[in-house]
């Protein structure tokens, strides 16, 4: 006969009624055993005893454990679905698919058997008999990692690759008759033939050898596999491309209003070749203005079902390195008849939106039409048009100085009343990888961001929440662009940081985000803005695409979504569908309601990932290239600032290249130093040496590792 164990009680004299009160009134705040012993005014002689209740809570499903620190209320559900983010030391969190609920912290045990971006199931009430502790049940729905890249070492039995991705932190295990020819410190391509099931690690066998380390002719090809970025288009794909005229032909144009006599121009990087959008303006009587905002229309050649759509909703985006891209379309697409390439007629979908004098919307329009654009600008273009005195008639079009002048005056309207509603504005300047002509790093730089951007950047916000109202007036189901209010434990470790910097930052019980840009607005120009605004930006949620509406919190806006590139997102093109139908039909019937309300909730999660994975891909690249860049600087000195103040040393950013590098401990004046966490600082205690945000430094370039993606720094005394 079984013995069945007694559930042991809570050690006296906590009440676990109290407790569980004490933690509903948070409304849903993750907390910490401090948290519960203020409300419960437990004495410290006690803590102990409340950190077991606490811990006997978790092993009985009360509560969870979020992380080292902070626990929460279980979801009613009691399964979490989410995505494994691993960490290069063994442990992990859980990033569930319901935004509204935390990450979770899972142990070293926990993670063992799972890879990073693994979609997992975490099971709160299931538990293993005849154990006193009850783990948590993991299941695996989904592995992330059908392929892997990395180095290839060899051994005496079996030889291993050690994954490029630091995040999987378990080599491959190779046979040696699976090697596919690769020799020693080698670059391949693997793949998983066996998971890790708890007993033992990952196997697998080289399909590819892609190269030696360090070459950066297989940066692309790195990242591609890497990441299982889609490159090649499919034969089927090709075929049906091929099948599509390379010009419009009026005849074919249908019931679309002719717009070809309005001077809409593109306005886009010096690189761009795939041109979303045109704009054109126009001065109207009472001091108001009409913009269009002309859209390429996809959909007219990407037939919903069709293998051009099942390709692109496979891709879900396009991505972009320094020296290519992979389209979301081919070429013959995304380059050629959907591209509003300069001096050729192209079918748009376009916005027509009139503004009073103080740039409030007055009226919007939404029809589909044939457009000609009549000149290709660049942001650089714009900008040096715009500070010149009188207009150049080499410059374009007739008018242009003209329209542009407006454009910009329009652009500072709409800015302002974003502003004004609470919209955050993050000034955090992304790194430009220049290249030579033979495709070799020049220089990497501050990208620009100034007024030519900031135009193009106000129109197509107006036009996505012109479209994503209207939409949402028809009732009509859609994907809309969804930005979370941020995670109150983030926003006071946010406030934490400010104020041991010296700037208060009071946090009322409900978060709006005009608070966050007014602070934004406090710290500008001084020298902790940079750290400021990405500390702020890590605060935030990530936005995803839903097709639930609670809206976009660092917009300030009610009614959101992604209209104005269906070129290069596979979101847009389905909000251009479904904007069509409404349009032709005056709605949608009840059917094809129940038919997108059906496709809308895996569309809007399998956009969402592939968003992620193309961000992650596009940072390394350009991470990359840095480490390259500094390969042949060794033992130069440049000047700095401190951009980030660890643990373990201080990271310095170069005033002469946009590049960020590691200032180890052992390379700081010998000290032992303190590492004060709250106020960003590490001091020394021997010699009082402080180190802190913002402070200039002289670096000297001691080493740049590819393998770990990092540049390090000496200090220069």
């Amino acid at each position: 006969m079984r013995k069945t164990s007694k559930k042991k009680d809570l050690p006296s004299p906590f009440s676990l009624k109290e407790i569980l009160s004490s933690i509903r009134a948070r409304k849903g705040e993750p907390f910490t055993l401090t948290d519960v012993a203020q409300a419960l005014d437990v004495d410290p002689s006690r803590r102990k005893d409340l950190r077991q209740t606490l811990r006997a809570m978790v092993n009985e499903r009360k509560i969870v454990r979020l992380d080292r620190r902070h626990y929460g209320l279980p979801p009613q559900e009691k399964v979490i679905i989410g995505r494994v983010q691993a960490h290069r030391a063994g442990f992990g969190f859980l990033i569930p698919e319901d935004s509204s609920f935390p990450d979770i912290f899972l142990s070293r045990r926990e993670v063992k058997d799972l890879m990073h971006r693994d979609k997992v199931a975490l099971h709160l009430s299931r538990k293993e008999r005849g154990r006193k502790k009850t783990p948590r049940v993991i299941e695996v729905l989904e592995r992330a990692n059908r392929r892997v890249v990395g180095r290839y070492e060899e051994g005496p039995k079996w030889d291993r690759v050690v994954p490029d991705e630091q995040r999987l932190v378990q080599p491959i295990r190779i046979a040696k008759k699976a090697s596919g020819g690769a020799r020693k410190d080698q670059i391949v391509l693997a793949e998983i033939t066996r998971y890790p099931d708890g007993m033992e690690g990952p196997e697998g066998k080289v399909l590819k050898v892609l190269g030696d380390p360090g070459d950066p002719r297989l940066d692309s090809e790195i990242i591609i596999h890497k990441y299982d970025l889609p490159d090649e288009f499919p034969s089927s794909v090709l075929e049906e491309a091929s099948m599509i005229p390379s010009a419009v032909q009026e005849t074919r144009a249908g019931k679309r209003r002719d717009l070809r006599k309005i001077p809409f121009v593109t306005i886009d990087g010096e690189t761009a070749r795939d041109f979303d959008d045109a704009v054109a303006i126009s001065r109207e009587p009472g001091g108001r203005l009409k913009l269009w905002v002309s859209i390429a229309d996809v959909s007219h050649y990407v037939r919903e079902d069709s293998a051009l759509d099942q390709e692109a909703f496979r891709r879900g985006t396009s991505v972009y390195f320094p020296e290519r891209a992979l389209p979301m379309l081919p070429h013959a697409l995304s380059t050629g008849v959907c591209s509003l390439n300069p001096e050729e007629d192209r079918l748009c979908m376009t916005v027509t939106l009139e503004f009073d004098r103080r740039g409030e919307v007055l009226q919007a329009d939404f029809f589909p039409s044939l457009i000609h654009s009549h000149a290709r600008l660049t942001y650089t273009r714009v900008k040096k048009i715009l500070e010149s005195d009188q207009p150049d008639p080499d410059t374009g079009p007739p008018g242009l100085y003209q329209d542009l002048q407006t454009m910009a005056a329009l652009c500072r309207k709409l800015r302002a009343r974003r502003m004004e509603r609470g919209s955050i504005d993050f000034d955090l300047p992304e790194p430009e990888v220049i290249l030579d002509v033979q495709g070799q790093i020049e220089e990497i730089v501050k990208r620009e961001r100034h007024i030519g951007h900031q135009i193009i950047e106000e129109f197509m916000i107006a036009a996505n929440e012109a479209v994503a109202r209207f939409l949402d007036q028809r009732r009509a189901p859609s994907l809309h662009r969804v930005h979370d209010p941020p995670d109150p434990k983030k926003v006071e470790e946010f406030k934490e940081f400010v104020e041991h910097l010296g700037y208060p930052f009071a946090v009322k019980a409900k978060l709006h985000p005009r608070t966050f840009q007014k602070f934004l607005d406090r710290v500008r120009g001084m020298p902790e803005e940079k750290s400021v605004n990405f500390l702020l930006l890590r605060s935030m949620r990530q936005a995803r695409y839903s097709e639930s509406k609670p809206g976009h919190f660092a917009l300030a806006a009610e009614h959101y979504l992604h209209f104005t590139s269906p070129i290069r997102r596979y979101p847009d093109l389905v909000v251009h569908r479904i904007l069509k139908e409404v349009l032709q039909h005056g709605g949608l019937t009840e059917r094809r309601t129940q038919r997108w309300q059906k496709k809308l909730p895996a569309i809007a999660e399998h956009s969402s990932q592939r968003e992620r994975v193309a961000m992650e891909a596009e940072r390394e690249i350009v991470d990359r290239k840095k480490v390259q860049f500094m390969r042949d600087k060794l033992g130069q000195e440049f000047n700095g600032y401190i951009s980030g103040v660890v643990p373990f040393g201080v990271f310095v950013e170069l005033e002469e290249f946009f590049i960020e590098g590691l200032v180890h401990l052992n390379r700081l004046p010998e000290d032992h130093y303190e590492f004060l966490e709250k106020k960003h600082t590490l001091v020394g205690r021997r010699l009082n040496r402080v180190f802190r945000l913002g402070d200039r430094v002289r670096v000297r370039v001691e080493a740049a590792s590819l393998e770990r993606r990092q540049v390090d720094f000496g200090l220069v005394q």
